[in-house]
């Protein structure tokens, strides 16, 4: 098989692991629940292709065997690009979740988060974990620039905000959730989020304390996986409000706005670090704490920054094969 032969047999080998998204028009946003989500407004976005399912650790490592890529949180990071960090914070880490004894203080998340050396896409769930029986799961700990540098390696990109958020709709447009109106039709779980009182009570009735494997609730109307819940999922853009996104744009071709120097978070305005665009909510996300788990929901995510509920799959606009 020759050279060219062997890409196009890659390239139609990796569409059919993914769902064509045909491009329209849609209502992008939201006007009913988090500032940062509105206003609603419309946006076109083109066709394209994206994974039917998160990355997953069994995807991920491929990628580091075959790159010798090593994540952002298995290295340490440098004094001088954190002055003003603890020196127990500059090795390397990562950000997780740890369960409180009892009800908190909803308004500090210092009271669940916290940064754990040796936690790592190898160590899900801290250093002394593995991915033993985790393969199918959703990667996590993983940076913007690790996510980035693994869509280079399998030749597709992120997807824009506006990508992921029309996929994840899967033809509702305009609908609370990717399946529908109703957050469990029948009383099933359509994903995997958190049931009980965050952070301290977890009801578990979704069958998952942690991710879930890939593929383990319904698919949408696009067939696409645990678009919400499950893992929260990087984009490419650069975070601003909507607000100042519709300002900034003239057409609905180009529903994005802001610049790496402008993407902080309006809530922590003193942290300049940039960020990115996350949707989807996770299992973290309950019903009296971050209601995120629907396709309008959005945050700004620090570009530095890894956790053990953040994750990412990929898109590709090459054309399509038979």
């Amino acid at each position: 098989m020759s050279a060219r032969e062997m890409r196009l047999f890659e390239t139609a080998h990796t569409l059919a692991e993914m769902a064509r998204i045909a491009g329209g028009t849609f209502r992008m946003g939201s006007d009913c629940h988090y500032p940062e989500e509105a206003p609603a407004h419309k946006v076109r976005v083109n066709g394209f292709w994206i994974d039917r399912y998160a990355v997953t650790n069994d995807d991920f490592l491929r990628f580091v065997e075959d790159t010798g890529h090593v994540t952002v949180a298995e290295r340490a990071a440098k004094s001088e690009d954190y002055p003003d960090a603890k020196p127990e914070l500059l090795v390397p880490s990562s950000v997780m979740f740890e369960k409180a004894d009892g009800p908190v203080d909803l308004r500090n998340p210092y009271n669940w988060w916290t940064y754990v050396a040796g936690a790592d896409w190898r160590h899900p769930r801290g250093p002394k974990s593995s991915l033993q029986g985790l393969w199918d799961h959703p990667v996590v700990h993983v940076a913007y620039e690790d996510a980035e540098a693994y869509a280079s390696w399998a030749g597709k990109s992120l997807p824009t905000e506006a990508e992921w958020e029309f996929a994840a709709r899967g033809g509702l447009d305009g609908a609370e959730y990717s399946w529908g109106e109703d957050m469990m039709p029948g009383g099933k779980s359509m994903t995997n989020n958190w049931q009980g009182e965050f952070p301290w009570q977890n009801l578990l009735e979704d069958g998952y304390e942690w991710t879930a494997p890939v593929g383990s609730f319904p698919p949408n109307g696009y067939g696409l996986y645990e678009m919400t819940g499950n893992v929260w999922e990087w984009t490419s853009d650069w975070y601003q409000d909507h607000g100042k996104i519709q300002k900034a744009c003239c057409t609905l071709e180009n529903p994005r706005g802001g610049a790496p120097e402008s993407s902080h978070d309006p809530r922590t305005p003193a942290v300049r670090i940039p960020r990115k665009v996350m949707k989807g909510g996770s299992y973290l996300c309950a019903p009296n704490y971050c209601r995120r788990y629907r396709p309008a929901a959005r945050m700004a995510q620090p570009i530095d920054t890894s956790t053990c509920h953040l994750g990412f799959r990929c898109v590709s606009h090459a054309p399509a094969r038979s």
